[in-house]
């Protein structure tokens, strides 16, 4: 609403707040747009800090490694497996991983794992995808258990689905 009082124009200051919102958005779109993230180091392959680099930026094909699947944003395990999300620990503190309670992959045009479908978070400011650095626990279609730490998404030689991970054997409590 506009009121005219002698002779001037006043706007509400709902409009103002509305105009410097669209503002703010345009600028972070802009900001994300044209600023050039500093990719981690990372080179493709096993590390001597027990990390590995995989690629898994092909949007059609999956990038398995050590019972675990890897396409763009992605992360799931195969039929027969599942995943625990242990939460934000650090990952030498995992000692043992529990015996059960793994979620199963949901095999569809939507192919996740819940438990470990929401290993980043995603800034609105830059775009890019971060690792909350949760530790998963992993039981593979044999039974064997596992943790996992996604580390970095990125890296030079691959740009976005870079994976960089940590992994080792576990062993389950009884």
């Amino acid at each position: 609403m506009v009121s005219v009082h002698g002779g001037g124009l006043k706007v509400p200051i709902l409009v103002w707040a509305l105009a410097a919102a669209f503002l703010l958005l345009v600028a972070s779109l802009l900001i994300g747009a044209f600023s050039k993230p500093d990719f981690p180091p990372y080179e493709l392959g096993a590390h001597p800090d027990g990390t590995y680099t995989l690629d898994a930026s092909s949007g059609d094909q999956w990038a398995w490694w050590r019972e675990i699947g890897f396409r763009r944003n992605h992360v799931i395990t195969p039929i027969g497996a599942g995943a625990l999300d242990l939460g934000p620990v650090a990952f030498d503190s995992v000692r043992q991983v529990p015996a059960n309670g793994y979620v199963a992959t949901t095999f569809s045009s939507d192919t996740t794992n819940d438990a470990i479908g929401k290993w980043y978070d995603y800034s609105m400011w830059s775009h890019l995808l971060t690792s909350r650095h949760h530790v998963y626990a992993i039981r593979t279609p044999a039974g064997e258990f596992a943790k996992l730490e996604i580390i970095a998404y990125y890296c030079r030689q691959v740009g976005a689905a870079c994976y960089t991970v940590r992994y080792e054997t576990a062993r389950p409590r009884v």
